[in-house]
């Protein structure tokens, strides 16, 4: 039998459980699959979240870099932002475990961050902190079981699936538009997909929620559109920067060849 500090094994127990943790820990039986599926699932939930707590920084600091927002749909991250704020009020109030949605507390100020910064980068100041002011609302609103009953918020979560579609929609458009992905951060996209299919294992794991288990879903299946496109535009922009070195090259060489020749050096003499 392993026995651990009670340092470590402490905070051990608060994540899996005592039952789970005297099965893997102390008797190190690792054939209990559902306790090595909790275990898995814990650690993602941990990982995500942490994730979740940087993964739009790149975003941002792109944007302060460049004082530029061009490639970001306003109403993408608009939309995005309400559905996060019911997110987090449906799952705080149901008292789900923290490691099956602590990351949306972060993406929330990240994502709030980020359209307070296309609105001053298309400078509309005044839209921004109204924004802002209808966020805090609404936020204060859903988290007020006496002003959002718990049957409206369900209804409310329920919503927010078509509406993080809707929210990935403008975004995908934009990048199809433009022919690029523009200051969309590739490490924050690609970060988002491989944390939302974790999440749709965790979900799985966890929760016998199906509402949260379509919208996780359908949340990595545009993600990987996102992602997609991402390393499409990334690829295609490489291989025209590529052709047009090639072709630099090419004109130097020419150029260089016809003030070399023969002719070209006796009309210098002359």
């Amino acid at each position: 039998m392993v026995q651990l500090p009670k340092a470590l094994a402490d905070p051990i127990v608060g994540i899996i459980g005592p039952e789970c943790y005297t099965t893997l820990v102390e008797d190190l039986n690792l054939g209990d699959q559902a306790c090595l599926k909790l275990a898995l699932s814990k650690g993602l939930g941990i990982a995500i979240i942490t994730g979740g707590s940087i993964v739009k920084i790149p975003q941002i600091i792109t944007i302060l870099k460049n004082r530029s927002t061009q490639g970001l749909s306003l109403s993408s991250y608009l939309l995005e932002v309400v559905a996060n704020v019911i997110n987090l009020a449906y799952n705080a109030r149901a008292g789900n475990p923290f490691s099956t949605w602590g990351e949306m507390l972060f993406l929330t100020t990240q994502n709030i961050i980020i359209t307070l910064l296309i609105f001053a980068f298309s400078k509309q100041t005044v839209g921004g902190v109204g924004a802002l002011g209808a966020i805090l609302a609404i936020g204060y609103m859903l988290m007020s079981p006496q002003l959002v009953n718990p049957t409206a918020l369900a209804s409310l979560f329920a919503g927010t699936i078509p509406l993080n579609i809707a929210s990935k929609i403008p975004q995908i458009m934009t990048n199809y538009t433009n022919g690029s992905t523009g200051q969309l951060s590739a490490f924050a996209v690609m970060n988002y997909l491989f944390g939302s299919l974790a999440r749709v294992f965790t979900t799985a794991t966890e929760l016998d929620d199906p509402l949260m288990l379509s919208g996780t879903s359908l949340g990595a299946l545009f993600n990987a559109i996102l992602a997609g496109q991402v390393l499409y535009y990334s690829s295609a922009k490489a291989k025209a920067k590529k052709v047009g070195t090639k072709a630099k090259a090419k004109v130097a060489k020419l150029e260089k060849a016809a003030t070399s020749s023969p002719r070209t050096r006796h009309r210098k003499r002359d």
